[in-house]
């Protein structure tokens, strides 16, 4: 087993990119910190390093060690953040992922709650799609994510929140489609304007056109639920969204929902965490809220 001082030494230098760097972060001299690394290359039998004009980089070998040796530092600093908070309610800080939509829409009344109840802890939210969010939460970068379900993974620990009903919206200059049934068939005659391709709302819409046979492809993709609104409104087309984060739209009619002759099957919010991993006091005080936060008040758009 390769003293664990060496790979400290390794992450460090890694991410500075600088031996002088590292040493003064380590405290140690800079012959200490090439002492180390040339240990570590030798117990592996593999080169981690190429000297450059401005310091070092990482060898192709060096770089798969690296995402291994940050993702243990980072759960390691986490779980020194963890034993702080477990020492108080009261301070401490959560890390929470989710969609731009999800946070704006179903998690701000919450986090405005929280934050009134428990002032002294930090809450940083982390923006991203669904595997993004899997991903950050494997990595130890969050300690919560916020996702569309479905979600299957063996690591996690899936919690059902809200029901969410998802639909086509338009503008006034394809308001007829709110005023007669549509078939999936039909709307393909329109243009259509999906979020992007690696979004879980996308891989829904898809499939369920797929299971009738039919090929969605969009007219135009947007990065943004505030720009799919928004783009159906001035008429580019017809846009895919969640109906309760344009609840408000729909009221002023700014926006009509396209009445389809056979309804899209409602999804749900998941609460995800890390099976492996013990929440904090203050994480699980926040799922606690999400969980008995009812349905009426989280699809309350912002």
């Amino acid at each position: 087993m390769i003293n664990f001082e060496l790979y400290k030494v390794f992450y460090l230098t890694a991410r500075s990119g600088s031996l002088s760097k590292a040493a003064k972060e380590l405290y140690i001299t800079q012959p200490s910190v090439s002492h180390s690394i040339k240990l570590l290359e030798e117990g592996l039998g593999l080169q981690l390093f190429a000297r450059t004009s401005r310091g070092v980089e990482l060898t192709k070998e060096g770089g798969v060690l690296y995402t291994y040796i940050e993702q243990a530092f980072n759960f390691i600093s986490l779980a020194e953040q963890k034993m702080e908070e477990l020492r108080s309610n009261t301070s401490g800080e959560i890390q929470i992922g989710g969609s731009d939509s999800l946070c704006k829409h179903y998690l701000l009344p919450f986090l405005e709650s929280f934050h009134r109840e428990f002032p002294g802890i930090g809450i940083n939210l982390v923006h991203g799609t669904t595997p993004e969010i899997v991903r950050s939460l494997k990595e130890g970068k969050i300690d919560i994510g916020i996702v569309r379900l479905p979600v299957t993974d063996e690591q996690l620990l899936v919690r059902e929140g809200i029901t969410i009903r998802d639909c086509f919206v338009a503008g006034p200059k394809y308001r007829e489609l709110a005023e007669r049934d549509v078939s999936l068939e039909e709307l393909l005659a329109y243009p259509i304007i999906l979020f992007s391709r690696n979004s879980s709302s996308r891989r829904f819409i898809t499939k369920q056109f797929l299971e009738q046979g039919l090929v969605l492809e969009p007219e135009i993709e947007l990065g943004s639920v505030d720009l799919l609104i928004e783009f159906a409104k001035i008429g580019f087309g017809v846009s895919f969204v969640t109906r309760e984060f344009v609840a408000k739209e729909l009221e002023e009619k700014t926006l009509f929902e396209v009445k389809l002759k056979a309804p899209l099957p409602s999804t749900r919010v998941g609460i995800i965490t890390l099976k492996s991993v013990p929440l904090s006091a203050a994480a699980a005080e926040f799922i606690k809220k999400l969980e008995g936060g009812g349905e009426a008040r989280a699809a309350s758009p912002a």
